[in-house]
């Protein structure tokens, strides 16, 4: 008998940490054995690191049945975008919810890179809180992630009596353990921006994350920053003032404009900064990926403004316009004058690029934002929108002197909507897209894609020199959805992504 054992050492892709392979040849016939890596709890070490992870080969998204007439429950449908795999551009699964109405929104995990020491941890449960019903459906990934199903639900009752919120919204995963939820109102449909506390293994409601008294007046998304003891959330308004969109509810003071600051080890609210008339309904909310930086920005939806929010000398925190998308002045629209609103923002892993949607517009944008404060604009590209050439709707005057845009169609199909969530890969190199907002604001804005469904798109992105440009073989048509066209919104990757993963 002939025995030989020989090692190799290999790192590990996500930590860097020393791996030996041990080869053991016995009488010609080898088995290797393979040391798995322990040191690595869920996502990555940086994120650098993060964006030499490996290609996305699934998605996950939320699509919505309410407010498009057909009475289904809302669904998680799993997208395959593997380009070398027989179904790719298809939708492979499909978990519906055991309700009606809930109309799912954002989502996001029981552990990501914030967690990424603790090997103990696994990505394994989606969070997907529903706007309207205030339920929060957790679902398990971990088990076959090509075909998630259904691991608990938290009923709305439970966070109405032990937190006083509901509408919940943006999910973070603690470096805890813990996971927190933000709200954007109360059980009367008033606004309050608390936030929720489920427990990582159980998903029973803690209670909340802020001091009694401590809600902010609205909320809606977050952002944590522990290096520098700081946590971001930001204001959309009252949920009974969101059935449509109305502008003359901002008289009213039923939408927000502030950034709230908070103190991550107190949980005690230490500034509001107003951003004013310019900064009204500030949305997403993004820290740079360095956590060392003491800066980020935020996109504000009514004026088409991007705030960038920073650390002053003294310590405390300010905000200054950086980007502004002009108004145009319009005929055959429902006002005379047609603002972008901004609604979904992201930075690459590099802290190079912002990326954002113009809803009502119909573009993506991309910018340098090497230079903090003067973002420069290196890529733009219409999907849709509402001033498109051979629409009702006629440019009178635009600021930016740009044509009204031709319609877009891919793989055959005349692209209803406007661009609106969006994912980038790790890499940086594919920028996909949704085009659902929030299902009241479709039906009053784009009703063609309440009958034909929403559409999810790829833009191959130049990160030498910036650019975006469709991929023309790519689209995936929730207007052929089994029960009906649906509103497909939110995109995850289950190994997390630019807008999930928090570093610490």
């Amino acid at each position: 008998m002939t025995y030989r054992c020989d090692s190799s050492v290999v790192t590990c892709h996500r930590c860097s940490a020393v791996i030996v392979n041990t080869e053991i040849a016995v009488c010609g016939s080898k088995v290797i054995l393979t040391t798995k890596c322990t040191g690595c709890g869920p996502g990555y070490k940086s994120p650098l690191d993060a964006m030499k992870g490996p290609r996305e080969e699934i998605v996950y998204l939320p699509c919505i049945y309410r407010n498009t007439g057909i009475q289904k429950p809302d669904y998680l449908a799993t997208v395959d975008v593997d380009p070398k795999s027989p179904t790719y551009c298809q939708v492979i699964h499909r978990l519906p919810m055991p309700n009606l109405n809930d109309e799912l929104h954002h989502s996001g995990w029981n552990a990501c890179s914030s967690c990424f020491g603790d090997s103990s941890k696994k990505r394994n449960r989606l969070i997907l809180p529903s706007l309207i019903s205030s339920r929060i459906y957790i679902v398990d990934t971990g088990t076959d992630p090509r075909a998630p199903q259904m691991h608990k639900i938290v009923e709305p009752t439970d966070i109405f009596w032990k937190t006083g919120l509901a509408n919940p919204h943006t999910t973070h995963c603690l470096g805890s353990g813990q996971i927190m939820i933000s709200s954007i109102g109360d059980p009367s449909g008033n606004g309050k921006g608390g936030f929720i506390l489920l427990d990582g293994k159980t998903f029973e409601v803690v209670g909340n994350w802020e001091l009694p008294g401590e809600a902010a007046p609205f909320g809606y998304d977050f952002w944590y920053q522990p290096r520098h003891n700081v946590m971001m959330s930001t204001e959309w308004g009252a949920p009974k003032a969101l059935k449509c969109f109305n502008a003359a509810v901002l008289s009213a003071g039923l939408y927000g404009s502030k950034i709230h600051v908070w103190d991550w080890t107190t949980h005690k609210r230490l500034q509001s900064l107003d951003l004013g008339e310019e900064g009204a309904i500030p949305l997403e909310i993004r820290f740079l990926h360095d956590p060392a930086a003491t800066e980020g920005y935020v996109g504000c939806a009514l004026q088409g403004t991007v705030f960038r929010f920073y650390r002053t000398p003294k310590g405390e925190w300010a905000a200054e316009k950086v980007i502004h998308v002009p108004s145009k002045k319009v005929e055959g629209w429902a006002l005379p004058v047609m603002p972008s609103l901004i609604t979904d923002i992201l930075i690459s892993l590099d802290d190079r690029f912002l990326y954002f949607s113009n809803w009502l517009h119909g573009d993506i944008r991309q910018y340098d934002i090497t230079n903090r404060r003067n973002p420069r604009l290196a890529g733009q590209l219409f999907l849709g929108g509402s001033i498109l050439n051979d629409g009702p709707v006629k440019v009178l005057e635009d600021p930016e002197n740009q044509s009204q845009p031709p319609p877009r169609t891919i793989k055959g199909k005349r692209i209803p909507g406007s661009p609106q969530m969006l994912q980038l890969s790790l890499d940086g190199k594919r920028l996909y897209v949704t085009t659902s907002l929030y299902s009241g604001w479709d039906k009053q804005f784009y009703p063609e894609m309440i009958k034909e469904g929403s559409v999810m798109m790829q833009i191959d992105v130049n990160t030498a020199n910036g650019g975006l440009k469709v991929n023309e073989n790519f689209l995936v048509d929730f207007g052929k959805e089994p029960n009906g066209p649906a509103l497909a919104h939110e995109l995850r990757y289950p190994g997390g992504d630019c807008t999930s993963d928090i570093w610490l």
